[in-house]
């Protein structure tokens, strides 16, 4: 019975990640078979987090995070829960090691939203940006390396240096919501100053030095993961490249894309690029 329930609570977070996010989807598929279940039990457990404090605004919120991190408590004491995304989370954390303090440090994020609309100095951002993204890439790669001690410390900062790169762009695409609706303002050069084109070029200038220090990392990585890591940095940096073309006024009212055909001209490339190691 427990075997059912682990495939169904696994089969939950895989719904959950198809449901959320397409892109991240399709990359997920490109992972070996035997660890695409725990990259969907990682992101259903973070993606869930996050609807908390980003989208049920007519619920408590605190209560709500603060009974699914109980939640998550009581079931590393049972070692089961009947939420299945928590289960799947669970397993997976018990599975590769995943260290508490990377759990701590997303949740301590996510409260973060939950308090502060604004983050008023770089150390503010990065410790937001450290917890919220960095540390789910971490997770991510503690299952990549399957144990192996070694190429987990080897690949932290890169790894490290992509999740920081990705939230970033997230941050910039979704700039008008996160402004206009939550009212949350991510980068500190925005809390005394308007967003304008000088501020857009010095993050995305920044953000394209973070991905220039992941890539690295990515080269070094496991066959099992290295297909599904570099068509997802692939369609970051072309959703970079869009936001960059697009004028600062322009972020503030429309949501920049990558359109379907180009992810699949995208995935091409980076099934060629992996297979003839030409990155």
């Amino acid at each position: 019975m427990t075997d059912l329930y682990t495939d169904i609570s696994f089969k939950t977070s895989e719904l959950v990640t198809r449901t959320y996010s397409t892109s991240f989807s399709r990359a997920v598929s490109l992972l070996d078979k035997n660890i695409r279940d725990a990259i969907y039990g990682i992101y259903g457990f973070v993606r869930l987090a996050d609807e908390i404090v980003d989208t049920f605004h007519d619920l408590d919120k605190q209560y709500l995070l603060e009974k699914f991190e109980n939640d998550f408590k009581d079931s590393i004491k049972t070692g089961i829960s009947l939420n299945p995304v928590l289960n799947s989370f669970l397993i997976t954390v018990k599975k590769y090691n995943i260290d508490d303090e990377l759990i701590q440090a997303f949740l301590k994020s996510m409260k973060i939203d939950l308090f502060k609309s604004d983050h008023r100095s770089r150390e503010e951002t990065e410790e937001y940006i450290y917890g919220s993204a960095e540390v789910v890439g971490l997770m991510c790669l503690k299952v990549f390396v399957k144990g192996n001690q070694e190429l987990y410390d080897e690949l932290q900062i890169p790894a490290k240096k992509l999740g920081a790169a990705f939230q970033k762009v997230n941050f910039l695409r979704d700039i008008k919501n996160d402004t206009e609706f939550l009212n949350r303002k991510y980068f500190h050069h925005l809390v005394d100053g308007k967003f304008d084109e000088s501020i857009k070029t010095s993050l995305v200038e920044d953000i394209k030095s973070d991905f220039a220090s992941s890539l690295g990392g990515m080269r070094r990585l496991p066959e099992n993961s290295r297909l599904g890591v570099l068509i997802a940095y692939m369609y970051y940096m072309k959703l970079l490249k869009n936001i960059e073309k697009t004028p600062a006024e322009e972020l503030l009212k429309t949501r920049v894309r990558v359109p379907d055909l180009t992810k699949m001209i995208l995935l091409i490339k980076a099934w060629l690029a992996n297979k003839l190691k030409l990155f």
